[in-house]
């Protein structure tokens, strides 16, 4: 029986499972297969089915990588010519674009690399139509750009984010604050800070036994399910914001715009008349979390026309150092801060300092 058979077959079994508390723990054991199941999926160990394919790796250019992930036909491959001015083949019909088209978009003083991915269809986190490589490319990305039709945007969300979920992938999600640690001896200790209203004792052992697992250390800081507790054990998953951009708005009405208008994270545009991509761009910002650093030459004013751009969690001072040049570091003495981050304006620091958007900074060398 091949992996794609096994998996239907669990899928069977836990959509014919009553779900209560008797049977929890079995269904436990079952999404814990089901997990083990998908990662072989994701790794394959044949010869034959391991390569990325032709023209799916990309290199990583730019601050922030965003990858356009939707069914064939939805404009993703207009909206990608009209945002960055890089020819994708356009058609009426069909799977137009067959591998990953690269392009970069320039906003806020900060290259935005842009992937144009071929369309998915249902069925491709178990290897149809090469979404298993269109997937693991949307794996690297830092924000996905999940293109739907606005006429049937609900149906085409769901099966989409289904495939994203099946490759490991979590949209708009922040990592359950769980701590597991394996040992060699002592059994299974558990211990949680917030009361668990999904989960027990005996369903924690019940998924361990399934990665045979009969010594561990795990504590829940959160009110965390089964399917958190496998991501936390399966140590593979991705945490990705996603924009759900409903495109070609000129087919609808203005009172079907408000109902589509309040999809959570939902931008609504049309590509091939260019409307509503201010908005587009300043969401897509706002969900890469980037910072903009001006520099300051000694005595001089600060330079606004090119910012340093840092991700949020390495927008310190030695990461701002680092960006520009690595050996800044060794004659670093301090920094002075102007802006939201300083207490007071020039604020002295050290490499420590977390330095926030739109912050002017002048480094002070050692003699």
């Amino acid at each position: 029986m091949t992996t794609v058979e096994k998996i239907k077959e669990i899928e069977a079994e836990m959509a014919r499972t009553q779900k209560n508390k008797a049977t929890s723990q079995h269904l436990g054991q079952l999404k814990a297969k089901l997990a083990k199941l998908r990662r072989e999926l994701l790794t394959p160990t044949s010869a034959g089915g391991g390569g990325p394919g032709l023209g799916f790796d990309v290199a990583k250019t730019g601050v922030g990588r965003i990858g356009f992930v939707g069914f064939p036909s939805v404009g993703k491959s207009t909206l990608m010519s009209k945002l960055t001015g890089t020819h994708s083949e356009v058609a009426a019909y069909e799977f137009t674009t067959l591998t990953t088209v690269p392009g970069v978009v320039q906003y806020n003083g900060a290259k935005l690399q842009i992937l144009d991915l071929p369309g998915i269809i249902e069925g491709a986190k178990d290897g149809k139509g090469r979404g298993r490589q269109v997937i693991a490319v949307a794996r690297t990305c830092s924000l996905i750009f999940l293109v739907l039709d606005v006429l049937k945007p609900l149906g085409d969300k769901r099966i989409i984010e289904k495939e994203l979920e099946g490759f490991g992938i979590r949209l708009n999600q922040k990592p359950p604050n769980i701590y597991f640690k394996k040992k060699e001896k002592g059994g299974i200790s558990m211990t949680n800070t917030v009361p668990l209203t999904h989960l027990d004792l005996d369903e924690v052992k019940a998924v361990l036994s399934e990665y045979k697992i009969h010594n561990a250390d795990i504590s829940f800081k959160c009110d965390a399910t089964i399917d958190e507790l496998i991501d936390v054990i399966e140590g593979n998953r991705v945490y990705i914001p996603c924009l759900y951009v409903l495109n070609k708005i000129d087919q609808i009405s203005i009172e079907e715009l408000d109902l589509v208008c309040k999809i959570p994270h939902a931008v609504p545009i049309c590509a091939h008349h260019e409307w509503n991509f201010d908005e587009l761009l300043a969401k897509a910002w706002e969900y890469l979390d980037l910072a903009r650093i001006y520099t300051k030459p000694k005595g001089q004013l600060p330079d606004y026309s090119s910012p340093v751009v840092l991700r949020r969690e390495t927008a310190t001072i030695e990461g701002f150092c680092n960006t520009i040049h690595k050996a800044i570091l060794r004659e670093f003495k301090y920094a002075l801060v102007w802006g939201s981050s300083a207490k007071h304006n020039p604020q002295k620091v050290g490499k420590e300092h977390v330095l926030a958007d739109e912050d002017v900074v002048q480094i002070i060398k050692k003699v």
